[in-house]
């Protein structure tokens, strides 16, 4: 399709406001390593929390949402829903704890926790795997959605879509390092609800939809509007809830979700001020991710089952989007197309804005772990801070490459979603657990890691018989099974090592009784840590479903859920110290 004058000088707007930000943040962010991948650790909650926000709204974000309302309904987005769980234990444990490391990666932590060779190794070689693989793989799922979105909006092939985009990417993000990545994150946020709330209430009141209530009764969305799957048929409610609360949230390691923090939430309360805006920007962000932002995408998915029923008619719409990228995902951007000029533009350029927020995130992350833990730590031991960033932004380049790249081979977006889902299943309890735990080693990780890549690539590429949950639950048990038994016959790390560990940390609990000095000992708050996320889960579930509840019309419902919702937030300022 073809846009109009007034969409492009939307767009081109938004191009060129990106780029002031990284010109204007250059001279600070090229000051040495921690000021390109920190923003020299003084930034404030909300716009850190925003930054999170942001990164996690990116052009795949929505495709994905609409290929699990399509092909599951509303209760289908509890695949990651669940994942709140270990965002709150992100939120009231962990978050002050990251702080406190110092640390400039996640990945650098590993020679804090633990001691040695295996604790060297472990740093280098996850820094390979996170910086060039796994991140890699986030950045072709984003732009694989980009790569649609380009397709169908602009009318632009792939490869041209990615250049234009990741052009003006990473010129923001090689000058101006995390601190311009966060000042523009939290306007690209601005503009993507902006955009998607205008274009979700156009969507609903053009003539095929009718309004909220007509949609809410059409024969091909009624039975896809409930929250909660049907729990008289299992083969329903266990894989879409009961796995993903049970099994799911605490066993595997996925970007932004991470157990116990790590990522760019790691990166991001790390770069905070201090502990409580460290916490205060991960709670922000949990809010906001789970509770609110889905809905819009929710009800433009519903919508794409009146105007597109079948993947036929999108295919019949859109005849030049190439074979291999057809799927339940595409309908979102199909149903974008639909929208007036000027304000088409503006939901473009959101979605433009989402999808350089994940990619500039990503790709100075995976710098900061290719610069800070492995060149610096291995191959440059010596080299001055105007070095590591010259060598940062050398990486910056080279990632959103092998992204871009990555993007163009995939063809769906809950493809990568169980991807990387079984490819760090089994190995998220190691990262919980490893903050009070003293007998976890850094054996225990590396034994873990193995396991869970050989069996992704048994399940994924060898034996495809399984399903996606069944294979997260057999990875995640295997996995476990291997490296519990690994954590009880291995070599633990030294008592020196342990001791300087907690007396940095003070992480507190039962777990370190024989290495922590009684007189600092911090254990007492970890049960009321406990509680808080308990509440905090509480809390955003019940605005979650309280809001679906009263754009169902059901009013009743919804004031109860918001009650319990702000009983759940009264306990929690109650008992957060």
């Amino acid at each position: 399709m073809n846009l109009s004058q007034l969409d492009w000088a939307v767009i081109g707007f938004y191009f060129l406001f990106s780029l002031v930000i990284g010109i204007l943040g250059a001279k600070k962010a090229g000051k040495d390593a921690r000021s390109f991948f920190l923003a020299s650790g003084n930034m404030p909650w909300w716009l850190l929390g925003v930054s999170m926000v942001a990164t996690t709204f990116s052009t795949d974000t929505p495709n994905l949402v609409t290929d699990l309302v399509r092909q599951k309904g509303v209760s289908g987005n509890w695949v990651w829903w669940s994942f709140l769980l270990t965002g709150m234990l992100t939120v009231f444990v962990y978050a002050k704890l990251w702080h406190r490391s110092g640390v400039l990666t996640d990945v650098e932590f590993y020679e804090l926790r633990y001691g040695g060779k295996p604790a060297a190794f472990l740093r280098g070689f996850r820094a390979i795997y996170l910086g060039l693989i796994f991140n890699v793989l986030v950045m072709g799922a984003v732009s694989l959605a980009a790569i649609k979105f380009g397709e169908i909006i602009l009318g632009w092939p792939g490869w041209l879509t990615l250049s234009i985009a990741c052009s003006i990417t990473l010129l923001y993000s090689a000058l101006g390092g995390l601190r311009a990545i966060i000042i523009t994150d939290f306007f690209q946020f601005i503009l993507a609800m902006i955009g998607s709330v205008w274009g979700c209430i156009y969507i609903l009141n053009l003539e095929q939809i009718g309004g909220l209530q007509s949609l809410l009764q059409h024969p091909n969305v009624k039975d896809k509007i409930a929250l909660i799957p049907d729990l008289s048929n299992p083969d329903i409610w266990v894989p879409i809830l009961f796995i993903p609360l049970a099994v799911q949230w605490w066993a595997s390691y996925y970007p932004g979700a991470e157990p116990g923090g790590g990522g760019y939430i790691a990166q991001r309360m790390l770069s905070a001020k201090n502990e409580t805006n460290a916490i205060g920007a991960s709670l922000l962000f949990n809010i906001a991710h789970y509770a609110i932002r889905p809905w819009p995408w929710i009800l433009i998915a519903l919508s794409s089952l009146i105007i597109f029923p079948e993947l036929g008619d999108i295919r019949y719409k859109f005849p030049e989007i190439s074979e291999n990228k057809i799927g339940h995902d595409i309908a979102y951007p199909a149903m974008l197309s639909l929208l007036p000029s000027g304000l088409l533009g503006l939901v473009a350029a959101s979605l433009i804005a989402a999808f350089m927020s994940t990619m500039s995130t990503q790709v100075n992350l995976g710098a900061s772990y290719l610069v800070n833990d492995f060149y610096h730590r291995f191959v440059n031991p010596d080299a001055s801070e105007k070095k590591l960033v010259l060598v940062g932004r050398i990486f910056t380049i080279f990632s959103i490459i092998l992204g871009a790249a990555t993007g163009l081979m995939l063809t769906n977006a809950e493809q990568a979603f169980s991807l990387l889902l079984l490819l760090g299943s089994g190995t998220g309890l190691i990262y919980i657990l490893r903050w009070f735990w003293w007998r976890i080693s850094a054996f225990t990780e590396i034994i873990a890691m193995v396991s869970s890549l050989i069996i992704a690539i048994y399940l994924n590429f060898i034996n495809e018989s399984l399903l996606g949950w069944e294979k997260i639950v057999v990875g995640a048990f295997v996995t476990t099974v291997v490296w519990v038994s690994t954590t009880f016959f291995a070599p633990t790390e030294s008592r020196e090592t342990l001791e300087n560990f907690v007396k940095k940390i003070n992480p507190g609990g039962p777990g370190w009784r024989l290495y922590s000095d009684p007189k600092n000992d911090n254990r007492s708050s970890l049960p009321n840590s406990i509680l808080l996320m308990v509440l905090g889960t509480i809390l955003v579930y019940s605005v979650l479903l309280g809001m679906g509840n009263l754009i169902y019309s059901k009013l009743f419902a919804g004031f109860i859920l918001f009650t319990i919702g702000g009983l759940s937030a009264l306990g929690i300022y109650r008992l957060w110290k």
